[in-house]
């Protein structure tokens, strides 16, 4: 319960920060009328079942950065959940799970960049699935123009950006982030994840 709570308390944080005046005012949209599953009322999907079955969507895969506070190493972790949202304004967003130990990180930075990886970048994106290695340590980076996240090396695409706003999902958080910046090279092959594995 403590983690959650953390998370939340994180969350909040990054609220306070977007209605600071720092970030760009977005007039939010009525919100749906939400429905939780109630604890007599049993969960429509096995776990395991739905993990199956949406392994069946090839996804690409990416490595979200932010810098670190004075004093500390960038924060950064794999992140397949990710998706372009808005062309006006430019948004993006990302989903990092509630116990995630470097969302903190990111959520003070209030900024991060994405880094979309290519085929040949599987060892790079298991390095940074691992928590609490230095998951920067040989690889490669540069500032992003706009953040100063880590920009990595050998990357298809880069998407620096600002958090805008933070919502929750289940048991995880949708970070929306609106883009600054933003470059790609030319003629790699993605990185595909399906099915517990790279493609």
């Amino acid at each position: 319960m403590g983690d959650v709570m953390g998370q939340a308390g994180t969350a909040e944080a990054a609220v306070r920060y977007l209605r600071s005046g720092k970030a760009l005012a977005v007039e939010a949209l009525p919100r749906p009328e939400l429905r939780c599953v109630r604890e007599d009322e049993r969960a429509p999907v096995d776990p395991a079942e739905f993990r199956r079955v949406l392994g069946n969507f090839a996804t690409g895969v990416t490595v979200v950065t932010a810098p670190g506070a004075p004093g500390e190493e960038p924060a950064g972790f794999a992140c397949q959940s990710f998706s372009s949202l808005s062309l006006d304004p430019p948004l993006v967003a990302f989903m990092v799970g509630r116990t995630s130990a470097t969302w903190p990180r990111i959520a003070r930075a209030g900024v991060f960049c994405v880094n979309v990886l290519s085929a040949g970048q599987g060892e790079l994106c298991r390095a940074f699935a691992v928590s609490g290695a230095d998951k920067f340590a040989g690889v490669r980076h540069d500032p992003a123009p706009a953040s100063g996240s880590p920009r990595l090396a050998g990357t298809l695409a880069w998407i620096d950006c600002t958090i805008h706003a933070v919502h929750t999902g289940g048991d995880h958080l949708i970070v929306v982030g609106r883009v600054d910046a933003l470059g790609a090279g030319e003629g790699e092959a993605p990185l595909l994840f399906h099915r517990g594995r790279f493609l």
